[in-house]
């Protein structure tokens, strides 16, 4: 993970400027009392009329060129973090996409949507708003003490105590905070979780009438969310109200001591020193006020910040090679030679062998569970085998770059996922730039879905809902059949992609299959009908290879394969 000072020095041009307008700015606010301080000596005990107006000129002079300063210190930090939020957010969505499929069985979307949303944008708080105040109460500070110590030194020694004990205190709220924040942001993403899996399955909530179970397994990380902030803000108001009585008191002080040195003293403090060292400690009021809620939001922001980090911390467990193979011409030939597979020290697969030639129709049936689809992910490198090698065209797949690797299998997977955008992007979607409106027109058609896509009102550029809402199982299926046809790739695998489909519909799709003569095939099914004209056939049970060979050949050995098929068929 990039530090957050990697990203601000980045535009350390942009914040240069933005602190010298706030440093600007501020000393023009520290001129005001001096001016004031001539009024009361020089105008109204020492009768000098004369200089009035330029002293009046003097304090809208500095007023206004305040407003323009602190006008550009504004807009610049805004913009400025505004940037680096943008550059964050991308780099950790970057990050993500680079995880392993095994790094998203463990995670939750509803956490990590709070780590890209919520926390990046605490972190944004802290380079902006809060930053920019942190910097400008640091900077104000500064300058008002000096004009104190050089007004009266020994009366700047109050204020500069009282700064201190704040100081102290800020520090102690800030530890107390830190671990509050820790268990908010925890909390959040609970929140976020189970908001958005009800939210995405809210159809299955209502079929199972599970409404008033979800509302309180809802309601009770609610409450948890609620606790941790009645927790913070109890912290927060049991010391914060101490700034505000320091800096009551302090006013209080600076004038007895202030004016006891004006009644008493050798004409060097005067009145008009007193009024300006008066001013100067009002204006010390709002750091100090502020300093809790500084170093409340900015706990915030550091514990976002350590989020970030331990999701940086992760590693993709599936790494391109340092130098990868290239394959000029992929043809799709596909070997496994003695794969094994285990995942958190189960066993999914043991000793597969199998060789596909390029063109021809491998067929995998099994039982649920019986490692099908592993087989897939294994060869598309979303997991890694155990033992043994998966070659592609002859070369190890772990020595090819994932891009090609990948770029050469279109894959229909069981759990169909069609995105909340037009149906022509749907299937564009494997190659975006490269497939025309015709290439779309004829992918559809052939996944024999062009009938029901051009009634609909805007044909192909109809936007279904989210996860493909709106649409029918079968009519998900075949649109995304569609997107793996139109990418045209060497290497096609269908995993239980007609299930939803009727008879008719697979037959026909299953010609169109047929018809690719140099595309390799891999047909994952539970039906008989979608893998009975395959070249071979694979039976798994119980992550191995129990029988093997043509649908004539299984037929006539009378074992799983028979048994399948007196089940559908009836005998």
């Amino acid at each position: 993970m990039k530090k957050v000072s990697c990203y601000i020095r980045k535009h350390l041009l942009s914040y240069g400027f933005a602190v010298l307008c706030l440093i600007i700015g501020v000393g023009l606010d520290m001129l005001s009392p001096q001016l004031t301080k001539s009024i009361i000596d020089d105008v109204i005990l020492g009768g000098q009329l004369d200089i009035l107006p330029w002293l009046l000129i003097g304090i809208l002079a500095v007023g206004a060129g305040r407003c323009v300063f602190m006008y550009f210190k504004e807009y610049t930090f805004d913009v400025t973090s505004s940037k680096i939020q943008r550059a964050i957010r991308t780099d950790l969505f970057r990050h993500l996409q680079g995880l392993s499929a095994s790094f998203y069985d463990r995670n939750n979307t509803g956490e990590l949507m709070a780590r890209a949303k919520d926390d990046v944008d605490r972190i944004w708080d802290g380079l902006s708003y809060v930053g920019m105040l942190l910097i400008e109460a640091s900077v104000h500070t500064v300058m008002i003490l000096t004009c104190m110590y050089l007004l009266h030194p020994a009366l700047a020694v109050i204020p500069t105590l009282a700064m201190l004990f704040c100081g102290c205190l800020a520090v102690y709220l800030e530890k107390k905070l830190d671990k509050v924040y820790e268990d908010i942001s925890e909390a959040n993403a609970e929140l976020n979780t189970v908001a958005e899996e009800n939210l995405e399955g809210v159809r299955t909530v209502k079929a199972f009438a599970r409404e008033e179970f979800e509302i309180q397994k809802f309601l009770a990380k609610n409450n948890r969310y609620y606790e941790l902030n009645m927790e913070q803000s109890r912290i927060f108001v049991k010391y914060h109200p101490l700034f505000t009585l320091v800096s009551q008191v302090l006013t209080l002080i600076v004038l007895l001591f202030g004016g006891y040195l004006v009644i008493t003293g050798d004409g060097t403090f005067t009145l008009g020193s007193l009024g300006a060292f008066v001013a100067y400690s009002t204006n010390i009021v709002w750091p100090m006020e502020m300093l809790g809620w500084l170093t409340n939001s900015l706990s915030a922001a550091i514990a976002s910040n350590k989020k970030l980090k331990k999701l940086y911390q992760e590693t993709a467990e599936i790494q391109d090679p340092d130098v990868p193979a290239v394959l000029d011409n992929v043809q799709g030939e596909i070997t496994f030679e003695d794969v094994s597979f285990l995942r958190d020290n189960t066993e999914i697969l043991s000793h597969i062998s199998f060789h596909v030639s390029p063109g021809a129709t491998l067929g995998i049936m099994g039982a649920t569970g019986s490692g099908k689809t592993s087989i897939v992910q294994l060869l598309q490198r979303l997991y890694d085998c155990s033992k043994g090698r998966i070659l592609l065209d002859g070369t190890d797949i772990k020595a090819l770059s994932l891009k090609q690797l990948r770029g050469s299998i279109s894959a229909v997977m069981q759990d169909v996922f069609l995105f909340s955008d037009t149906i022509s992007d749907n299937v564009r979607l494997g190659r975006q730039s490269a497939i025309g409106a015709e290439q779309v027109k004829d992918a559809v058609h052939a996944a024999q879905a062009g009938e029901f896509v051009e009634k609909l009102e805007d044909a192909y550029d109809t936007v279904i809902g989210e996860r493909g809402v709106g649409l029918s199982g079968g009519q998900k299926q075949r649109l995304s059949i569609a997107r793996a046809l139109s990418k045209k790739t060497p290497v096609l695998v269908l995993d239980d992609s007609t299930s939803a489909l009727d008879m008719e519909t697979e037959a026909a799709i299953q010609q169109t299959l047929r018809a690719l003569p140099d595309t390799t095939k891999i047909v994952i099914a539970h039906r008989i009908s979608a893998v009975r004209h395959a070249d071979e056939i694979l039976f798994l049970e119980g992550g191995r290879i129990a029988e093997r060979g043509t649908h004539e050949q299984l037929l006539a050995q009378k074992g799983l394969y028979y048994e399948t098929y007196q089940l559908q068929y009836g005998g």
